[in-house]
């Protein structure tokens, strides 16, 4: 068991990774308005990531796999690694970068070097919702600023019941997000070690009561990994989102958070997929999307709704710089890391 956990540390260094910059930005335009505070944000946004991870996280790795089955505890360790690296990297430099666009490169950087067919159709797949996903965060944003606002007007709510009640939805969106991306974003962390180490985890039972299945526990563990990094290295990440690129008021950051909450949720719940398609509707596929695409999709959708004069145009250019960048450098540190491990450490990635 020891030498698994050994290959295991990549994907928890990954799911570390993105703790410190995905998971966070959930709850950036929570804190970077002050309307909650970093640690009550921390603590909510680990529990239902871990809960999300473990009661729903198997839907969106289905796609990622069929990107790229990697067999080999080795090959699974390498690639989470490139991925986790170039994560660090953008992370350190403060950009909300995308670990689906990490662990998507790193995969590729695989498939090249193991001389696998790439399935194009998954990958559409996924590298669709890496347009698609901000777009529909900023329509659902700018739906629901003029909702909102209209109903608001009408309302005349005073300033601070209006400020409280904020605070409440606030964190109950964070919550629905955390859950969300729990849910759709764990694929990313440990979904390269499924068919690894499916002979290894077991079905196992606690107390008769909860039945955690091998996927499930692999799950826990990285979702755990996830919890370490919101709390030890997401704060600088949840300002840059919460108010590096337009200034947000409490009632637009919860907007925004609601946005980007839906649609991390229409990608990664398999019971909606699989009842619009027993309806014969058009369904989301299961693929894990960029929760900090949908986020900054969001605060852009509130910047167009209120005219647009004061997006921070050269952050947003800063974060889109790196959204290209990040699967490329992922590719590439995944080839040359493979080669080294296989080369020089002589252990079979494939």
């Amino acid at each position: 068991m020891l030498p698994v956990i050994v290959f295991l540390t990549s994907g928890l260094f990954l799911g570390w990774s993105l703790g410190a910059n995905d998971a966070a930005n959930v709850w950036g335009t929570a804190v970077g308005t002050r309307m909650v505070d970093f640690k009550k944000a921390a603590i909510i946004c680990s529990l239902f990531v871990i809960l999300g991870a473990v009661m729903s996280g198997s839907g969106a790795s289905h796609t990622l796999g069929k990107l790229g089955a990697i067999g080999t505890l080795a090959g699974a360790f390498t690639v989470a690694l490139a991925a986790a690296l170039s994560v660090y990297f953008m992370t350190k430099a403060a950009l909300p970068v995308s670990t689906s666009q990490a662990i998507v490169g790193a995969i590729l950087g695989w498939n090249v070097f193991s001389g696998n067919s790439i399935d194009y159709r998954a990958l559409g797949k996924i590298a669709g919702t890496w347009v698609f996903s901000p777009i529909l965060t900023a329509l659902f944003a700018i739906m629901l600023y003029f909702l909102i606002t209209f109903f608001l007007r009408r309302m005349k709510i005073h300033l601070i019941k209006l400020d409280s009640f904020t605070r409440i939805l606030l964190i109950a969106a964070g919550a629905f997000g955390s859950y969300s991306l729990g849910a759709n974003n764990i694929a990313n962390v440990m979904g390269v070690f499924i068919e690894s180490t499916e002979d290894i985890f077991k079905s196992l039972s606690l107390g008769g009561i909860l039945q955690l299945s091998g996927v499930q526990q692999l799950f826990f563990i990285g979702a755990i990994a996830i919890a370490v990094g919101v709390f030890t290295y997401s704060k600088r990440v949840m300002l840059t989102v919460g108010s590096g690129i337009y200034k947000l008021s409490p009632v637009t950051a919860f907007i925004v958070v609601l946005s980007s909450s839906i649609v991390l949720f229409l990608f990664a719940s398999q019971g909606l997929k699989e009842f619009l398609v027993s309806h014969n509707l058009p369904s989301f596929p299961l693929v894990p999307v960029s929760s900090s695409q949908s986020i900054v999709g969001g605060v852009i959708g509130i910047g167009i709704a209120k005219g647009g004069k004061n997006l921070n145009l050269k952050v947003l250019g800063q974060i889109s710089l790196g959204w290209i960048a990040t699967p490329v450098i992922a590719a590439v540190v995944s080839f040359i890391s493979l080669f080294i491990v296989q080369n020089v450490f002589g252990q079979k990635v494939f």
